[in-house]
């Protein structure tokens, strides 16, 4: 029987984890140890990152639409509830885009939500 070496996979793994690591401080870079418990690490806070950006992202769409409604003289939860009786369905990113980019549109939608409440 033929002997296996596993050399070949293990070299290969090791250069695609050093790879990754590439720019990391110290011992991070170039001992496989540390480079792969420093690789775990960062994926998991990348991964929760992802999560928090899009909370994140909301909160400031969320933001801009309550200060474009106060300046029409309304708030933000009656726009949101009026939108929802009026069956107008936008999303909170659009309806801020709306906000910045087109405030004749937002303010039609303003008075158009302020008749359905």
């Amino acid at each position: 029987m033929t002997r296996v070496k596993r050399g070949i996979h293990t070299k290969k793994r090791h250069k695609r984890l050093l790879k990754q690591t590439k720019g990391y401080w110290g011992q991070r870079k170039n001992i496989i140890r540390r480079a792969k418990e420093t690789l775990l690490r960062a994926l998991a806070f990348a991964y929760r990152g992802r999560k928090l950006k899009k909370r994140d992202m909301r909160s400031l769409f969320i933001t801009r639409i309550g200060n474009a409604c106060k300046q029409r003289g309304f708030s933000y939860n009656k726009f949101i509830f009026g939108l929802k009786q009026a069956h107008i369905v936008l999303n909170r990113k659009m309806l801020s885009q709306l906000a910045i980019y087109e405030p004749d549109a937002f303010t039609q939608l303003v008075d158009l939500a302020k008749q359905r409440t």
